[in-house]
């Protein structure tokens, strides 16, 4: 535990890219089986405890703490397991050190062991024989959360890196394998052969694009097709087998139970997951009509997904690459050979479930801006620009993929509360709730925003936050109604969860307005104005 606890310690106070890499390298070279493993799983979100949750740490904190004590440090600190790490009164005083005899499997195992009803006194029982950083180690490891600052792919460059293999091989496989991977770190050093997937329904990573900035592409090499605003996901079926999976390699199959029972034939596809929409409009114009991301929402997340759920929010795919054509690896081929293969495969799927994402007509490049500019419809966040000749490679490789979102619409709205952030935000007011005026002169949040400013914008608005605070509510505060921020966001949709009637999509502040005066910020009927 000790190693793992400085590994730790090491990540959260270094910014360096490289040195994160080379930091999580040495200690996966240098630590043997199955301490690193379980360190990988922790590091890349696929360790599991359900014995201990985070409301489990809450309680056995309050037993020991005094809860306003408790509180009022994780307001300040911003992380609960931080808190209690540096509180935690161990009988006869603080361990001077964690003596090296716990090691995470054992820790991991125990937890495990203990169950659900046992867990919390397990771990408190651990917690008495560590030093600040292990019991820091110890709490991230039980939650499953570390939030340091790495990505599950950063976590596995790391490892490529420190045994000099290659990082797609290693996603190639990755969702074959289980904790603590022994056979991949066999592999890694020479030990044994390399992980297949073979009839097993893996994750493959996803080809991603470059925002399209301030350039002009050729329509002669590229081929343009609508962006939807879904989520990417990646259908796999091989060996009588289907998995559904997110973007981050996550299997999403038991929330969307009628999209893998619906995809029947042998392939790898990729594709956006959307909700049925009523709009004839927009399904004549970009082929087939999906609604907003506000009602794909409801469904995201959901262990349990009933017949009702399924029939009020309608999901489909709408596909636009393939991977495998059955057994086939076609990753290699040029897009133009792939959007064929496509073409053909689409047909053999159940249509309630499956379509086809079509390609805009555009005779050059400023007729596709005047298409561009023109759509927005609720389930299109803009345009995708794909090379011609492109493979399907992993990543962003420069000037295959593009992304081309439309313009954001805009909004004066007034700060109403500032809610401290976490991590190294965990001292700054850096989350901001906002509102607009209703016909009766009230002001109605609708929406909340945390990036779009610059370091330099965050300490500002956290002084003038402190300087007009009215009301306390732990790590919130509510401020005078004076100040304007300009909100730009993707798209606004009705909503019965809020009081305004409103959800904004991916919003951000885009400017302080200082020269404005709160009376004369946005009304909420101008913001249902823009619902589509």
């Amino acid at each position: 535990m000790r190693a793992f606890s400085q590994l730790l310690d090491d990540l959260v106070y270094t910014r360096s890219r490289n040195t994160k890499l080379r930091l999580i390298g040495d200690y996966l070279k240098t630590t043997p089986d199955p301490d690193r493993g379980i360190a990988l799983a922790a590091l890349t979100g696929s360790l599991s405890i359900p014995a201990v949750k985070g409301a489990a740490i809450r309680a056995i904190a309050e037993e020991r703490l005094d809860p306003v004590l408790l509180y009022m440090s994780r307001d300040y600190v911003g992380d609960m397991a931080e808190t209690v790490s540096l509180l935690w009164p161990t009988p006869g005083g603080e361990p001077e050190l964690d003596d090296g005899t716990l090691s995470i499997t054992e820790a991991v195992q125990r937890l495990v062991d203990a169950g659900r009803l046992n867990g919390p006194r397990v771990l408190a029982e651990m917690l008495d024989h560590l030093d600040a950083s292990g019991r820091f180690a110890l709490l991230k490891l039980a939650t499953g959360n570390l939030r340091i600052g790495i990505s599950a792919r950063l976590a596995k460059q790391a490892l490529a890196d420190a045994f000099q293999i290659d990082v797609d091989a290693v996603e190639e496989v990755w969702h074959g394998l289980s904790p603590p991977y022994e056979e991949l770190f066999a592999w890694a050093e020479g030990r044994g052969p390399q992980p297949t997937a073979r009839d097993v329904p893996v994750f493959r990573p996803f080809m991603l694009a470059h925002p399209l900035e301030e350039t002009e592409v050729s329509l002669d090499d590229y081929a343009a097709e609508w962006k939807w605003d879904g989520i990417r996901v990646q259908l796999v079926r091989t060996a009588g087998q289907t998995r559904l999976y997110s973007r981050t390699g996550d299997d999403v199959s038991g929330s969307f139970p009628e999209i893998a029972v619906a995809f029947e034939a042998e392939g790898v596809l990729d594709g956006e997951l959307l909700v049925r929409g009523s709009d004839q409009g927009s399904a004549d114009l970009h082929g087939g009509a999906a609604a907003s991301f506000n009602a794909l929402q409801q469904r995201l997340g959901r262990k349990v997904v009933s017949a009702k759920m399924q029939s009020q929010y309608p999901a489909f795919v709408r596909l636009y690459d393939i991977l495998f054509d059955g057994p086939e690896d076609v990753r290699g081929l040029p897009w133009t050979a792939r959007r064929k293969r496509l073409e053909v495969f689409v047909p053999k799927l159940h249509p309630d479930r499956f379509d086809l994402s079509q390609l805009i007509d555009a005779s050059d490049f400023a007729e596709l801006s005047d298409i561009r500019a023109g759509a927005r419809d609720a389930a299109i966040e803009g345009v995708m620009l794909k090379r011609r000749d492109s493979a399907y490679v992993p990543g962003r490789r420069a000037g295959l993929w593009y992304k081309w979102k439309r313009d954001p619409l805009i909004a004066d709205c007034v700060l109403m509360y500032a809610q401290r952030g976490s991590g190294k935000r965990s001292s700054y007011y850096s989350d901001y709730t906002f509102g607009c005026w209703a016909e009766d002169g009230q002001l109605l949040p609708v929406g909340k925003a945390y990036f779009g400013f610059t370091d330099e914008e965050l300490k500002w608005l956290d002084r003038w936050v402190r300087n007009h605070t009215v009301e306390r509510f732990r790590p919130v505060r509510e401020v005078e109604k004076k100040l304007v921020l300009e909100v730009a966001f993707d798209s606004i949709h009705s909503s019965t969860r809020h009081k305004s009637g409103l959800a904004m999509r991916f919003p951000r502040i885009s400017r302080i307005r200082i020269d404005k005066p709160a009376a004369e910020a946005d009304r909420v009927a101008t913001l249902k104005s823009m619902v589509t």
